[in-house]
């Protein structure tokens, strides 16, 4: 099907100035242009939604005020541009407030200040046609089976509570190891939400110098300080209506976390320099690698901006304890490279997975892609070989078995190692590793 032509109806009693009208506008052939002596025969055929209606004020059977709610009811995106003999300031301003896109005087000028409304509706209407395709487009990029690869039981799990968290304005606060996909995560949440239309901006708290946080969140008037030669608005602000994401909030100076606070309790922000409250409304999703509870205790970060944050907790599995997935993913980065490099594409053999199944990936996710991708660029043939995957850290797993020792050694080294890997959770070792506590505590306790 071909793109719906750019359509304009003409209301008009007049005769002889509803063919003017007609011939004005038909001057450009990409317009179509219908007409109507008046507002009953144009409301029979308003179901077709033209995307302009230039409308006579005073018709035989309406006025164009009444017309306008009616267009206005009827479809709010429809552009109406009353036409009019009397140059009336108070009727048009009065039209305008209740919808009128534009007010013309029937003087000898109104061909090209008609054309010129009407181009500029047009452009503008393309505009919108594209940012809404964008806009369907990005939704489809972070759909959470196509955004994030994943079929194990973990993962299962997040996207379970992603998914509740799509269907409100709940605040989501993300944890899990550097690398695991914390912002790939939060897209993917604000896209498939009812803000979705709006900005999603992310901000990394590690990565903004602290004399400029404060700016970076919630903007500066001019003047404020050294080299703020302009308003500059702030992350808070550019969310508007969308949703914020703060990564690596567990970074946050303690000052700044006092003004955070208050711009969430307060659903406003002042900006640097400046002295009014500039309302906002966006949703937020927060991340962090550290545990917020043990930087609470430490003092390192509020007890009240944690428990403001604190929402809909979002755990994402580091890549280690996600089963199959780890084949899953480097056939996707695989495939991915290939395309983008127009290269023709080559399958891992049987080693070649073993091997990348051996590996901890203290990187997670974002370490497994450089792999693959380095991978693919090694190897000479159509096969990816274990030869050609380079681990970009020592290989814990291949250095277990560097020295001759005992099953019971061998068995206290896989266990020790575990527990680096997962902070010391005895627990979530037992049940990775399918053994008691009780035995774990007993091959620590005779090694002491």
């Amino acid at each position: 099907m071909g793109q719906k032509p750019f359509t304009i109806f003409v209301v008009e009693d007049d005769d002889w100035y509803r063919k003017l009208l007609h011939h004005n506008l038909t001057l450009n052939p990409e317009y179509r242009v219908e007409t109507f002596a008046n507002g009953e025969a144009f409301l029979k055929q308003i179901n077709e939604k033209p995307d302009v209606v230039t409308l006579d004020y005073r018709l035989p059977d309406y006025n164009g005020e009444d017309l306008l709610k009616k267009i206005k009811a009827a479809d709010p995106s429809i552009e109406v541009l009353i036409i009019s003999e009397q140059s009336e300031i108070e009727t048009a301003v009065s039209l305008l407030k209740a919808g009128a896109y534009d007010y013309i005087t029937k003087t000898e000028d109104i061909r090209d200040r008609l054309l010129n409304v009407v181009q500029h509706i047009n452009k503008n209407r393309s505009l919108k046609t594209q940012l809404e395709n964008l806009q369907t487009e990005v939704a489809q990029k972070y759909e959470f089976e196509t955004s994030i690869i994943g079929q194990s039981k973990e993962m299962k799990k997040v996207f379970q509570m992603m998914q509740k968290a799509t269907t409100n304005n709940i605040s989501v606060i993300i944890t899990g190891e550097t690398g695991t996909g914390k912002e790939m995560v939060a897209k993917s949440i604000h896209y498939n939400s009812p803000r979705s239309k709006k900005s999603f901006v992310a901000v990394n708290m590690s990565a903004i110098p602290k004399e400029l946080a404060e700016s970076e969140l919630f903007g500066h008037e001019k003047g404020a300080f050294t080299g703020a030669a302009n308003r500059h608005a702030g992350k808070f602000e550019q969310a508007h209506g969308g949703t914020l994401f703060l990564d690596e909030i567990g970074e946050m100076a303690p000052e700044l976390q006092a003004k955070l606070l208050r711009a969430l309790q307060e659903k406003e922000i002042v900006r640097v320099g400046g002295t009014e409250s500039v309302k906002v409304d966006c949703r937020i999703i927060a991340a962090t690698h550290r545990n917020l509870l043990d930087e609470m205790k430490k003092g390192a970060f509020r007890e009240d901006l944690y428990y403001r944050l604190f929402g809909l907790p979002v755990e994402l599995p580091p890549l280690r304890d996600r089963e199959n997935d780890i084949v899953i993913l480097a056939k996707h980065f695989a495939e991915s490279f290939y395309k983008e490099n127009d290269m023709p594409p080559k399958t891992f053999t049987k080693d070649a997975l073993k091997k990348l199944m051996t590996y901890s990936y203290p990187g997670n996710i974002r370490e497994l892609k450089s792999i693959v991708e380095l991978s693919v660029v090694m190897a000479e043939d159509h096969e990816i070989t274990a030869e050609d995957i380079t681990f970009t850290q020592s290989n814990p797993i291949t250095e277990l078995f560097d020295e001759a020792l005992t099953m019971k050694d061998y068995e206290l080294r896989i266990v020790k190692m575990y527990l680096k890997n997962h902070n010391d959770d005895i627990k979530k070792v037992a049940e990775l590793l399918d053994i008691g506590q009780s035995t774990i505590y007993r091959m620590l306790k005779k090694e002491k």
